[in-house]
């Protein structure tokens, strides 16, 4: 049940007229009663009737009869609000996600593909009137979660990327981008986007990144590109020891970055740079605040009048009043 609120709170004013009534009803019963002058009242009993005590209740049975008027017609009531959410512009978002040997370098805390993970998953958390679909990629690529709007499936993906070697090591740009383009091309959507993130340059797969930001537009898709990685020098897997561990030393950076924007730039979205955790998560809250969903909230209103108690409550004050005046205290002037 909802909080009691009242339609018409102004008839509330009439409560000052109580303190008016009590006085006429003070004056009145003065007034009322006839009287008699004698020189002595020795001769009569003293009654302590409970009858004649209980008389001034009348008028508080009026009193109160008058509150319960004044509370019916200011409207008491309660409301149920129900809300319902309707989707008037829908994004499907694919990510791109680079998972080559380079994403474990450590200038990211505690490494590049970590980092990515954790603001991924708020960015999904982010957007709860959306489809994301996932798409890994290295030398290939594939997709790991096709376009849903189930927010778990998706964060239970992001959850459990990882360098494994299921892909050959390398970085197919357009392979990812091909891949992603492909998981939106029938998409109905009215915004269709594409988040290709990667740390490296394009050195491997049969499709050219250049052709792959061609055919994204051909559809109608945006695509946001993120460079990941510190200008300059980071620690940077190289190698695996005798006991199969990643072994890291410090090693360029290299992001073709002028890639990237193009492929932002021919696609109408934008290229980013991430060289830390803290600017990554800058770049997926911006892309969040470009990549606007609207949302028609509809609101019913389910209202329960609660005046009638109060109007049958002054009703019986009323005839109670009547009764005991015309039966009771029938014989009292």
């Amino acid at each position: 049940m909802g909080k009691i609120t009242f339609l018409n709170p102004e008839f509330f004013w009439l409560f000052l007229l109580i303190p008016l009534a009590i006085a006429w009803l003070f004056w009145k019963g003065n007034h009322q009663s006839a009287s008699l002058k004698i020189s002595s009242i020795q001769g009569f009993k003293d009654s302590n009737s409970l009858l004649a005590k209980l008389k001034p209740m009348l008028n508080v049975l009026r009193l109160l009869a008058l509150s319960s008027l004044i509370v019916a017609i200011a409207r008491p009531r309660t409301v149920d609000v129900s809300n319902k959410t309707k989707t008037t512009r829908g994004i499907d978002i694919v990510m791109a996600v680079d998972v080559s040997g380079s994403m474990l370098s450590r200038d990211l805390k505690p490494n590049r593909m970590e980092a990515l993970k954790v603001v991924a998953s708020n960015f999904v958390d982010e957007r709860p009137n959306d489809r994301i679909g996932l798409v890994v990629y290295a030398s290939e690529a594939y997709t790991k979660t096709p376009v849903t709007s189930d927010k778990a499936v998706i964060l239970e993906a992001i959850k459990s990327i990882k360098y494994d070697n299921v892909l050959q090591d390398g970085t197919g740009i357009g392979m990812g981008l091909a891949t992603a383009v492909n998981r939106l091309k029938g998409s109905k959507a009215k915004s269709k986007v594409i988040i290709l993130m990667t740390d490296g340059v394009n050195n491997a797969g049969f499709i050219e990144p250049e052709t792959a930001a061609d055919i994204a537009k051909q559809y109608g898709i945006k695509v946001y590109t993120i460079g990941i990685g510190t200008n300059g020098m980071a620690e940077s897997p190289y190698a695996l020891a005798p006991n199969g561990q990643i072994m890291f030393q410090m090693m360029k950076v290299e992001i073709d970055e002028q890639l990237l924007k193009n492929i932002a730039r021919k696609t109408d979205g934008k290229y980013f740079r991430a060289s830390s955790n803290s600017k990554l998560a800058e770049i997926y809250a911006s892309i969040n605040k470009l990549e606007t969903t609207e949302i028609k909230e509809l609101r019913f209103y389910d209202y329960d009048e609660k005046f009638r108690p109060f109007v049958w409550l002054a009703g019986f004050l009323i005839l109670l009043e009547i009764g005991l005046r015309n039966t009771v205290y029938r014989s009292f002037i």
